[in-house]
């Protein structure tokens, strides 16, 4: 009876909290209707400084993908896309602070963030300042050549700017359990990087489709960090601080290479050496305020919403931390990733 009082009790404040959103949407145009096609965020307030203006940050942490949250519908791309939004829509909003902790993840995903960051600068005229972490590399220096303007530590792991493509050749281990593949396919290539197959049975050409493929995607990368240091370079002109320009010979440091935040600096990969503080000054500087809030728009977690978790019926795992979240890569995924660093 008491577990069924509370359940009841659950259902009543969700339905009121369903009543008020509704209203709510009614009395604000539809707005609040329009924005529950998408993930529910929620204004809050980081450090109040008593002013109008505001700057919204947006955290990027972690492996940079397009899987869904755990909990939620929401991929790591619908959540910051959303986070821009409701910045552009927000006049007081006068910049965008992006914090960067992140050894970079699939390509798709970073490419879809750092056009979503481009797209929001031109359409709004907001500046986006990156203010690296512990880790900017590989896709999460991609994302960050998209902003106005990048803040490192000096020991800030970043660059390794490449692409990387892995899978696993267990056809030895299938031959000692007496285990044999029987493959049919409707194409000599429809079976590319198969792992059940002899190596000396993978096809040169095959290699050099996969190793065009690479280098393909590695000549988008150098175009994005060419284009977007070259576009702050431009816009960082009328400002009191010009920004750093890249160096004659920064390809030959786009190797793969993780760099520290001093040399990235020397190279023209950051604007800047300091901490998240500098970056928030920074930040104030190009929007031209004195002083602003700072807020952050987090995911707004209904009881709605808590009511599906207790119906979940889902087998429990049990997970040990280990102080890292190791990306589950993909085999063929291709991934701007820093793989040194998760090692």
């Amino acid at each position: 009876m008491v577990f069924a009082f509370i359940l009841l009790a659950l259902l009543a404040i969700s339905m009121l909290y369903n009543l008020q959103q509704f209203f709510g949407s009614l009395l604000q145009g539809g707005r609040r209707y329009a924005q529950a096609a998408g993930p529910k965020l929620e204004e809050v307030v980081r450090e109040d400084n008593g002013a109008r203006d505001k700057v919204a940050l947006i955290e990027l942490t972690g492996i940079i993908t397009s899987d869904a949250y755990d909990g939620g519908g929401y991929g790591m791309v619908d959540v910051i896309q959303a986070q821009l939004d409701r910045a552009a829509e927000d006049d007081q909003v006068r910049a965008v602070l992006l914090k960067v902790d992140s050894p970079g993840g699939e390509v798709l995903a970073a490419d879809e963030l750092y056009r979503a960051i481009s797209r929001f600068q031109k359409e709004t005229g907001k500046p986006v300042i990156a203010s690296m972490g512990s880790v900017a590399a590989s896709g999460g220096y991609y994302v960050s050549a998209a902003c106005r303007w990048i803040v490192a530590n000096e020991l800030t792991l970043t660059g390794s700017i490449g692409v990387i493509m892995q899978s696993y050749n267990y056809r030895g281990l299938m031959n000692k359990v007496g285990l044999q593949p029987q493959t049919y396919k409707s194409g000599r290539f429809k079976d590319m990087l198969s792992g059940s197959r002899e190596p000396s049975e993978i096809p040169a050409e095959e290699r050099q489709m996969l190793q065009s493929l690479i280098d393909q995607v590695y000549l988008r990368f150098k175009e994005v960090v060419a284009s977007g240091r070259e576009l702050a370079r431009q816009k960082n002109q009328n400002s009191k601080a010009k920004g750093r320009e890249l160096r004659a010979d920064w390809t030959e440091y786009a190797d793969g290479r993780v760099l520290s935040g001093l040399e990235a600096y020397k190279l023209g990969f950051v604007d800047e050496l300091g901490n998240f503080r500098d970056a928030f000054q920074r930040s104030l500087e190009i929007a031209g305020v004195e002083e602003a809030n700072l807020v952050e728009y987090q995911l707004h977690v209904s009881f709605s919403d808590l009511l599906r978790l207790f119906g979940k019926t889902e087998a429990r795992t049990l997970k040990v931390d280990v102080g890292l979240d190791l990306p589950k890569l993909r085999a063929g995924q291709l991934y701007f990733l820093s793989s040194s660093l998760l090692q």
